[in-house]
């Protein structure tokens, strides 16, 4: 039969799923001012858009007052 040359201690099998390595990856770059900037517009635009459609939204969800406009074409009107 066939025998392995090294001996494996168990130690070692049992921490292998959790071996981590010691290289660490370099650091991230750090992001330049325009980079933050451009970040910055954007969520502004983002958030003006969702706050800008709730407040034209709400006036058309709103069911506690009857409408009390509906629309009529001026030919119904006599113009």
């Amino acid at each position: 039969m066939f025998r392995r040359r090294e001996a494996v201690p168990f130690a070692f099998v049992a921490e292998a799923d959790r071996f981590r390595s010691n290289v660490t990856p370099p650091p991230r770059p750090r992001a330049s001012v325009s980079d933050m900037a451009s970040r910055t517009l954007i969520g502004l635009v983002i958030t003006a858009g969702f706050v800008g459609s709730l407040l034209f939204g709400l006036p058309a969800l709103d069911t506690s007052q009857p409408s009390e406009h509906t629309q009529q074409s001026e030919a119904s009107q006599g113009r």
